[in-house]
């Protein structure tokens, strides 16, 4: 039998399963961090600092105890390694043999690298590691020139090689530039390194994806993962026939769930808080599937040209009453300490403005904390109407909120 779930039953066991908004906190905030992390599956890293790294938001959205301290610490203790998701990602150390099919396919050139293998280099950049200890790309270098689209040096390609197929490991980052080290050196004492099955790595796919997601697609299962679509479909087949896995549908869409996530239901959801959420986060990575679920069109316009953007450089979906009602454009200005809202865009017909507002506010003021800023400006508003509502209301409150007389945008 195959079940039918509303589009805001639908929404429901996604948020409830993204574990957003978050819960209420227990235990210590470090083990919090942990937990997300590995419920999750994974937590994308990304460079671009208009506010907090992408990392450290997505884990701040689902634990309002996150301090940026955090992933260092879980680093330290072995606890979490970096390696690839579909992206550059943290993962849980207790999945660390599912991330060996990838790096064996790679070490055997099955799959390809973004660099060319130069074994001579290799074998001598891992040499100095096993000698010296840990190092980082400023500790070679190379009299070859660099290449690629981001000009990468010899020597940090063959680092970078190394690292992907699994000769070396991240054992901690300094000042955000990776420190590598060689990965027996890193992996703790007692950590499963058996290569799973083609069969297994099938299985873990499709557990971890439910589990974190509530509903999912073969396509979003495999999303930006080679050569294992096929198994996972056929996979998700044999698990509908053993009652592991349920059928479902959205409308004339359909999906997969485990039969667990629909007690999930049943369960409270708070529709009055609201999130904040990076561009990377891991509710908004799959762009078609959000369109799908939550009627949300959104790009993320830092790779569009400035002329064409609609919404702005670095704009930050907001989640609200069980939907994605906003988006807002944001720049820390951290010297300052000033959070500059350069475009606040409302969904349109968002419905009661006033509790919306208030909500923000709310959650505005711990984000500004999060940024290291204590002070904020608005410079524009669609509608532009909006913006006197906004002002109006913190004149009401208790925070210290500045507002931009105008419409300049920053540079």
């Amino acid at each position: 039998m195959i079940e039918s779930l509303s589009i805001s039953q639908a929404r429901k066991l996604v948020l409830q399963s993204q574990q957003l908004p978050p819960a209420k906190p227990t235990g210590s905030a470090l083990d919090a961090t942990l937990s997300a992390i590995e419920h999750l599956g994974y937590v994308q890293i990304d460079t671009i600092s208009a506010v907090q790294r992408a990392h450290h938001h997505t884990l701040w959205s689902r634990n309002p105890r996150y301090e940026l301290s955090h992933l260092d610490q879980l680093v330290e203790d072995r606890r979490v390694f970096e390696y690839w998701s579909h992206a550059a990602a943290y993962l849980p150390m207790r999945d660390y043999r599912f991330s060996l099919p990838k790096k064996r396919a790679l070490a055997t050139g099955e799959q390809q690298h973004w660099f060319k293998p130069d074994p001579s280099l290799m074998k001598s950049v891992l040499k100095r590691i096993a000698e010296e200890g840990p190092l980082m790309a400023k500790d070679f270098t190379h009299p070859g020139k660099k290449v690629g689209a981001w000009g990468v040096k010899p020597a940090k390609q063959a680092l970078e090689t190394l690292f992907m197929q699994g000769d070396l490991m991240i054992s901690r980052r300094v000042n955000f530039h990776k420190v590598y080290d060689l990965t027996e050196r890193v992996l703790p004492i007692g950590i499963d390194t058996t290569v799973p099955s083609p069969e297994e790595q099938a299985r873990f796919l499709i557990f971890q994806y439910l589990e974190a997601n509530g509903l999912g697609q073969a396509s979003e299962m495999t999303y930006l993962l080679k050569n294992i679509k096929l198994l996972v479909s056929a996979t998700l087949q044999e698990m509908i026939a053993s009652g592991e896995v349920l059928a479902v549908r959205v409308g004339k869409v359909s999906y997969y769930m485990l039969p667990a996530t629909l007690e999930r239901l049943n369960k409270p959801m708070s529709r009055r808080k609201l999130t904040i959420l990076s561009p990377f986060d891991n509710l908004l990575i799959q762009r078609k599937r959000i369109k799908a679920l939550f009627d949300f069109d959104y790009q993320l316009e830092c790779y569009v040209p400035e002329a064409k953007r609609q919404y702005g450089y670095f704009s930050l979906p907001i989640l609200w009453n069980g939907k994605l009602v906003a988006r807002m454009d944001c720049k820390a200005d951290r010297k300052k300490a000033v959070l500059h809202i350069l475009h606040l865009a409302l969904e349109p017909g968002l419905p009661q403005t006033e509790p919306f507002t208030r909500a923000l506010l709310n959650e505005l003021a711990a984000f500004l904390r999060f940024n290291d800023c204590t002070k904020l400006n608005l410079h524009k508003s669609t509608p532009a109407a909006f913006k006197s509502v906004f002002t109006a209301l913190i004149k009401q409150s208790g925070f210290t909120f500045d507002i931009h007389a105008g419409n300049r945008r920053m540079t």
